[in-house]
């Protein structure tokens, strides 16, 4: 059995005051203040002009992100690191930016909690929604899916897989990764519609517009044809109460062929509730951002599949989010 950490009043201290180490960057992030200074080299006072803002205050930011590591500090002047450059600045190759301002845009949300837990219901932020944050969300969804969309193609096996459906496929990312891995594969894209041509414009930059397509509606209400050999719900059933995924399952068995499959991506948690750590986090996410939303088990996720009429019902641990819960249409 695995020893818990003996939890003292250092370790306590440290998760009361862990917004201290997020803070200074998120608000760097909103400020675009790496893309600002890009491959430059500029001082306070340059940089609190471009950006609009006081300069004493700016100053004791940026001192603070050179104190984080995130920031060079050289003869008086403030310069991206090199991991800065290629991470931090907007329209890198390989920049996490959309995903940071999307922790940046939770921030208020999950300052609700108390109130939340109070009444069991999510409050009403007025500074959230536009299109920005909608963008900031996919954009931030799409960039960490580059890593694990592969993974989950290769564990669920793609091959004889011909028409897919993605529900609630947000930016097409796992779309275009099945795509990708698997030459003869199409699939259908199923999203709100002010998802859906963001998604568009993801798979026109992948050159796969003749091969993915997206359908605009909501996915409670809409439907979804048949004939599909491969249903993807992938980070959907956490937005959801457990009588709504219930529901949308069975939608998804009766948009399969026969022998077709339905998968899972989410937290799997523990009987419990308490493993992994980070869904259980994730649960209070859903809580201060949902009506009814949370995280799983494998019990109430086997208990959706066997209502709808799956049977083969196999788990696939892979790490994080992306575990699978995999249910076969009968040939």
């Amino acid at each position: 059995m695995e020893k818990k950490e003996t939890l003292t009043t250092r370790a306590l201290l440290e998760i009361g005051g862990a917004f201290q180490t997020s803070r200074p960057l998120l608000t760097a992030v909103e400020l675009d203040l790496f893309t600002r200074l890009g491959g430059a080299k500029l001082t306070a006072a340059d940089l609190a002009q471009a950006l609009g803002v006081d300069e004493r205050a700016l100053t004791y930011l940026l001192d603070a992100l050179v104190a984080q590591r995130l920031l060079d500090k050289v003869s008086g002047a403030y310069q991206n690191t090199p991991e800065g450059r290629a991470l931090l600045v907007r329209d890198a190759p390989g920049s996490i930016l959309a995903a940071l301002e999307h922790y940046a845009n939770l921030w208020t949300r999950w300052g609700t909690l108390t109130e939340v837990v109070r009444v069991g219901h999510p409050i009403a932020c007025r500074e959230e929604g536009g299109d920005g944050s909608l963008e900031s969300f996919l954009g931030a969804m799409h960039a960490l899916a580059q890593e694990s969309a592969p993974q989950v193609a290769e564990a669920i096996g793609l091959k004889g897989v011909r028409r897919m459906l993605d529900v609630g496929g947000g930016a097409a990312s796992y779309s275009i990764a099945f795509a990708q891995a698997e030459p003869g594969l199409t699939a259908v894209v199923f999203d709100l519609p002010d998802v859906v041509p963001i998604a568009g414009r993801n798979i026109e930059r992948a050159g796969l517009q003749e091969r993915i397509t997206t359908q605009a509606g909501n996915y409670h209400l809409g439907t979804f044809g048949t004939g599909f050999d491969l249903v993807l719900l992938s980070a959907i059933v956490h937005s959801n109460s457990a009588e709504e995924n219930a529901a949308l399952v069975r939608k998804c068995f009766d948009a399969l062929a026969p022998g077709g499959r339905l998968v899972i991506r989410d937290f799997i948690m523990s009987p419990d509730r308490t493993e992994p750590a980070p869904g259980a986090l994730f649960a209070i996410n859903m809580l201060v951002n949902t009506p009814g939303g949370g995280t799983f088990t494998e019990a109430e996720m086997r208990s959706w599949l066997d209502a709808a009429g799956f049977y083969d019902t196999r788990r696939v641990d892979l790490p994080g989010m992306n575990a699978l819960m995999i249910g076969t249409r009968k040939a």
